[in-house]
Parts: structure tokens; sequence; C-alpha cells
């Protein structure tokens, strides 16, 4: 079978178009490149270059490149920027995932993994959320990736889909110098250009009901988060299953323990100034894994620090030739 990875030029995309070849899968890239960047892309792997909403291109691009699946990552992702404009993340996350499913239906392709989000839980907390508590997103972004959610719901049945919805946490890490996440408001990513200019990291918000008052987030490894996708592709591939699953490690890190973990990894101080909230930020929360570990044979391997040595090592490779 051959997968569509739209995004797949992106941070995640990226990984999860190297873990799918590195384990004997087809894959066809489908990215706008605004945020992914052509260079990602593994030699041998063809690069179709459209928009979501472009039903042409995408229902093209699956029927020349023998589509048999589709790994749906393309997304507009700041929840910040959802709050600014709120229709705008309507149009591109929404009005793209009801063309992508059209251009599935035009082109026979029977099997997706959707890209959601632990945004969906909007301001629940807990040690692990469970996939069926109630879900009440209180950002435009997390209400794109519910919405998609409920429309799959209501399509599959009618276009005989096989599909997983993954919940995506907080991935951290990279692979290789090219595929890591050096702009956007990942907080690595953050955190590394504060430390390189010289600058205390911006911590947003230090009264949420967490163990030191700094937001509590389930920080993932990218690579744990592609094999995820993997084995979610041989589930969808060979099941018909509708159903959304948690993608975590169940735990969670506060951002002052993030901090902590880089100091002890970097061996550099990082300072740190506390500013007030950005609008749609939640205490956060962790996740229950036990559902996809259950369907997918599939749990998380790697802790904080593998994380965050990962990323300062690709950071460190990619800006200086040091690592």
């Amino acid at each position: 079978m051959t997968w569509l990875v739209t995004g797949g030029a992106g941070y995640i995309g990226s990984h999860v178009v190297r873990r799918l070849s590195e384990s004997g899968y087809s894959s066809v890239v489908f990215d706008d490149l605004t945020s992914g960047t052509e260079n990602r892309v593994p030699d041998g792997v063809p690069l179709v270059s459209g928009n979501l909403g472009d039903r042409d291109t995408l229902t093209s691009a699956m029927r020349e490149h023998g589509v048999t699946g589709v790994i749906n990552l393309a997304a507009r992702k700041s929840v910040p920027e959802s709050v600014e404009r709120p229709l705008w993340y309507y149009e591109q996350n929404v009005g793209g995932f009801i063309t992508l499913l059209e251009a599935m239906e035009d082109a026979g392709v029977r099997h997706l993994v959707q890209s959601s989000s632990a945004a969906v839980y909007g301001a629940a907390s807990g040690d692990a959320l469970r996939e069926d508590v109630p879900v009440t997103p209180i950002s435009a972004y997390g209400q794109t990736k519910l919405m998609a959610e409920h429309i799959l719901a209501d399509v599959a049945p009618a276009q005989d889909l096989s599909y997983l919805a993954l919940r995506y946490f907080n991935p951290v890490g990279a692979a290789a110098p090219e595929l890591a996440e050096v702009g956007g408001a990942n907080v690595i990513a953050v955190l590394f250009r504060a430390i390189d200019a010289g600058e205390p990291f911006t911590l947003t918000g230090a009264d949420f009901d967490t163990r030191d008052g700094s937001g509590l987030r389930d920080y993932i490894h990218i690579l744990d988060l592609a094999e995820a996708h993997v084995a979610a592709v041989a589930h969808v591939e060979s099941n018909t299953v509708r159903d959304v699953l948690n993608i975590g490690t169940g735990r969670g890190y506060t951002v002052m323990e993030l901090l902590e973990t880089v100091r002890a990894v970097t061996g550099l101080p990082v300072p740190h100034e506390v500013v007030g909230r950005r609008p749609g930020d939640t205490a956060g929360a962790a996740a229950n894994v036990d559902k996809a570990t259950r369907l997918l044979d599939w749990r998380a391997s790697r802790d904080l620090k593998d994380m965050v040595a990962s990323a300062w090592k690709m950071w460190r490779a990619q800006h200086d030739g040091t690592a």
C-alpha cells in the first residue's frame, strides 16, 4: 500500500515519512511548503506541491501514485493565532479537511490516519485524560480538530472509511538536523532561541493549578510519535476501525521541570521571566495511553531527558555544526 502524507515536509510529517520508509511502506508527500521544507523529504519519496484546499490536485496525486491511505498532518496549529484569526483557522483546517475527504472519495481511498490534538480537551486537567472524558476546546484550533473528528464519525460509514484520529500531546526532539523544528511556537525551539540570543525564556503563566504553577504538558519524543503513526497505519490497513486515540507518554512535566531538564542536558544557565498567560492557554494534563497500547501494541519508550538531549544535539548541529 502507498500512503499520501499531507504536511509530510513539516516537522512531524518528515519524521513520519522517514519511519514509514524504514518500516517498508511506500509514501508520497503532499505539502504546500509554507512551513515545510523540501530538504526534509527523503530521496526516492515523491513530493507533490499543493494546498489541502485543492481537490483536483489531491485527487490527481492519489490516482497517479496509486495511493491507498492518507496520513493527514496538514493544518494550521498555533493556538494564540487561532484565537486572533478564528475564521481563517476554520477555513484552513476544517474546509481543507472536507476537501481532502472529497478527494479521497473521488480516488476511492478508504484508509485514513488523522492528526488530531490534545487541544480538544480544552481546560480539562488531571494526571491521565482518557479519550472518553468530556471535550470542551477553548481555542479555535482545538475546535477545528474536534470538528474534524465529528466530521469523520459521520462521513466514515458513508464512504466506508477505516480511520484512527490520533490526539497528539506535545512532540519534542528530532532524528536529524534538517528535521528539527527551528521556527514556530514549539516550546523547545523558543527555549533554544532564547539561549542562543542570551535572553531570558518567557514563561507564560505561573498561576496554573499545577505542582509549581507553570503549565503542565505531556511531552512525547518525536520518534515515539512517528512510531505510533506506523502502528496506526498497520492497524487501519488490517482492520475496519473508527476511533480516536491519545498519543503521549502518560506522564506530565511542568514547564519549570522542562527548564531544569534543559539546564541539566546543556550545562547552561536558562534564565526565565514570567509573563501572563497567552489566549487559549490551559493548565494542561497528561494522556491516558492505555487504549493506544491495547489497540496498537505501542507505548512511548523515551523520557524527557532523551527528548531534550535529542533536540539540543540537532539544534546545535543545525546552527553551528558543533554537535
